[in-house]
């Protein structure tokens, strides 16, 4: 899963941007002082890992994984790039480029930098420049999406600025890997699955999401978001086994995709009057236009979610959460969303909590210091979620447990990165070093 597009420019005083880790454990915020870092780890609260006042006005803020390392680019100096170890309180090095900085996406092999007609790729390990892509098209808005398998390590970014080509690049071996032509318009959103064998891209028209096999660039999938034009998708996120993708845009539906084949053979064991009625459709979609024969043929949103909001821009991602499926939706006025998803039968997400950082209570945990934080009650960060009816589907029955960590977790960081008290899940340690070795990979020097 690619870490997703943060949000930017929020309606929140104070708040500039937000963003989750590669593998949604962490929850980055750029304030007008500096960042902050949230461990996500429980519905019930959010803990505080690390403030840092270095740079005014963050814009950008990126964490990798659940080490120590963090990247900061501020307004103050937008095309300077910081890299710091937090836990020591140091500045790693950083990066001054030609222009404004538009995002940074890294995994465990590589660091990426984009500008608006270039792209600046690091090694990570000593941050030393491996490769500048010069006269990359028109990008303004920093669109691209690094695949956090650092075993792949491919880098997509726009092909074109009138249409919706898609460059996969090879950020591992610095060669070009394929071109897909996914869409007639402009790219808005592109994302890839964690082992990067998937990519899904969006375009700013916003109404087809589509999926496509990376190396080979072939069509896998075509969902329709909807049936309204102009609709601003503002992230793509799957799940961490790539069973679902979620979309969310600048109305107040969030979309949930399901990553099934659907074989003849399913068909003829469940010939229920639906799949009778596909079967027709299907037939009679041969004598259609194909522009409607295309729409026959996309599938539908598996699960939605209905926000209390509207216009806001906002990120999503999937992620399990104290071991159930959550949908977490980040929103630029300072709202953390958690739903419960049903991955069994979809339907309608149920909202467990909404932690609200306009509320006084709110503020206190998220933007004063994590000495004064550490004070307050836990319950004082929370903003009650109406109980749910004695009739309730799977999503609405897990909604109401809250289990404490299990045993798969382990309790507080090693000195190679990361802070005491946080958890690790232990899936990180059977993968590899996660928790990554500063001393060594991350030497203190300012190129």
């Amino acid at each position: 899963m690619e870490s997703p597009e943060p949000v930017c420019e929020g309606g929140q005083p104070g708040l500039i941007c937000a963003s989750f880790n590669q593998d949604t454990t962490s929850l980055s915020m750029g304030t007008k002082t500096g960042y902050r870092l949230f461990s996500i780890t429980s519905v019930d609260k959010m803990d505080s890992i690390h403030e840092g006042v270095e740079c005014p006005e963050v814009y950008i803020v990126e964490r990798l994984f659940s080490s120590s390392l963090v990247v900061v680019v501020s307004l103050a100096t937008p095309r300077r790039m910081n890299v710091y170890h937090f836990k020591k309180g140091t500045e790693i090095c950083n990066y001054s480029y030609s222009n404004n900085i538009l995002s940074v996406r890294l995994n465990r092999q590589r660091l990426v930098v984009c500008l608006e007609e270039s792209i600046y790729i690091h090694n990570i390990k000593d941050m030393k420049l491996l490769k500048t892509l010069l006269n990359t098209p028109s990008n303004p808005t920093g669109l691209c999406a690094l695949s956090v398998n650092h075993g792949n390590s491919y880098l997509a970014y726009p092909g074109s600025a009138t249409n919706g080509e898609i460059i996969v690049y090879d950020a591992n071996n610095l060669s070009n890997v394929t071109m897909i032509p996914a869409h007639d318009s402009p790219l808005a959103a592109v994302t890839f699955n964690t082992s990067g064998t998937k990519l899904a891209s969006a375009s700013e028209k916003g109404t087809v999401i589509r999926v496509f096999t990376v190396p080979e660039g072939h069509k896998l999938f075509e969902f329709r978001r909807g049936m309204k034009r102009y609709v601003s998708i503002s992230s793509l996120s799957f799940s961490a086994d790539g069973q679902f993708l979620c979309a969310s845009s600048n109305t107040e539906t969030v979309h949930i995709f399901k990553l099934e084949q659907h074989t003849p053979n399913q068909e003829e064991e469940s010939p229920t009057w639906s799949a009778y009625v596909g079967k027709m459709f299907t037939a009679a979609s041969t004598y259609l236009p194909a522009q409607v024969s295309d729409m026959m043929h996309q599938d539908r949103a598996f699960a939605t979610v209905r926000l209390d909001m509207i216009g806001l821009k906002n990120v999503c991602a999937m992620a399990t959460v104290q071991k159930l499926p959550r949908l977490l939706v980040a929103s630029s006025d300072g709202h953390l969303y958690i739903y419960n998803v049903d991955p069994q039968d979809g339907g309608e997400c149920v909202l467990v909590q909404k932690h609200n950082s306009s509320r006084p209570q709110w503020c206190n945990r998220l933007f004063e210091s994590v000495e004064e934080s550490a004070e307050k009650p836990e319950d004082s960060e929370l903003e009650e979620v109406p109980p749910q009816p004695s009739s309730q589907s799977y999503a609405a029955t897990v909604a109401l447990s809250s289990t404490p960590p299990s045993s798969s977790t382990l309790m507080g960081y090693s000195e190679d990165g990361g802070v005491k008290g946080d958890v690790i899940p232990e899936h990180e340690f059977a993968e590899g070093p996660v928790c990554l070795d500063d001393e060594d990979e991350f030497p203190s020097f300012s190129p």
